[in-house]
């Protein structure tokens, strides 16, 4: 088609593309293709605008790599990583799902029901533990409990260089009765990385970085569907304005002090200390 405008000329790509075999790829692509078109037609995008775009995509590319992913951030802070998730959970219950976030690292240690993760990391203690259970309520032996954290700089152990590897990373198998249980610091609230891109747009929207403090949890058993999830604080003062708008109430616990050093003692650390439970239930494929 040579004559193209305004009016035909998202019908022309869409005629382009007729020849995709998977059909639901032409038909994501097909959608994708009429709501930019639409977008641009709506804003009545302008060149600079459109070569800004362009640029904030290059530059997220070019700041991208092992450790930090930049366009997942920009999926994470626009609300699409939080929706995709909310679309894609199980109507029939289990535990909700959130945001990946862009620090994951596959393959972290495994480490013994009980480890204490502390190490040299400042912080306050906190021992975490819980079930992994079936809808139904039956314990899952042997599911992976895969979690990650911040120290208490705020950094993520693939974002410091001063950190030992997998510092505040672990995998860990539950036991037969679907139980784990670990020794950490309690998590910190932080800012999102704003040195790039993602930080240039959060100014120009005029928001802030701030996530509420939280534990990720990846889980996941043979036969049943993978969990990525996380799990906050219910008392953190960003609660309720998380910049990846990544928290859900089913979510929030209990960060609850305990000053018994009979208590500190049986799980060898000092006195006061945070216990928080939270239970996982997986849905069975």
């Amino acid at each position: 088609m040579k004559d193209l405008t305004e009016g035909n000329i998202t019908e022309a790509v869409i005629e382009a593309i007729k020849g995709t075999k998977d059909p639901r790829a032409k038909e994501v692509m097909s959608s994708l293709i009429r709501h930019l078109h639409a977008f641009v037609k709506d804003v009545r995008l302008t060149q600079a605008e459109w070569e800004a775009a362009i640029e904030y995509l290059y530059d997220t590319g070019q700041i991208t790599g092992p450790t930090r992913n930049e366009f997942v951030l920009t999926s994470d802070t626009l609300g699409i990583s939080s929706l995709v998730d909310i679309i894609n959970s199980n109507p029939d219950g289990g535990t909700e799902a959130s945001v990946l976030g862009p620090f994951y690292i596959e393959g972290s240690k495994m480490v013994e029901i009980g480890a204490n993760l502390i190490g040299d990391s400042e912080g306050e203690p906190t021992v975490v533990s819980g079930t992994v259970r079936t809808l139904g309520g039956d314990p899952i032996e042997g599911a992976i409990i895969d979690l990650w954290q911040t120290a208490a700089n705020g950094l993520y152990e693939n974002q410091d260089p001063d950190q030992p590897e997998n510092n505040l990373r672990f995998r860990m198998r539950t036991n037969k009765d679907g139980y784990y249980q670990f020794t950490t610091i309690k998590p910190v609230s932080y800012k999102v990385p704003t040195d790039g891109p993602v930080g240039r747009m959060l100014d120009l929207q005029g928001r802030h970085a701030w996530r509420p403090s939280h534990l990720h949890y990846k889980v996941s058993a043979d036969g049943h569907r993978n969990l990525i999830t996380e799990v906050f604080d219910e008392g953190d003062e960003y609660i309720e304005e998380d910049s990846v708008f990544g928290v859900r109430q089913s979510l929030t616990v209990p960060y609850n002090l305990v000053t018994s050093e009979e208590e500190a003692e049986k799980y060898g650390v000092a006195s006061p200390f945070h216990r928080v439970e939270f239970d996982f239930e997986l849905e069975t494929l």
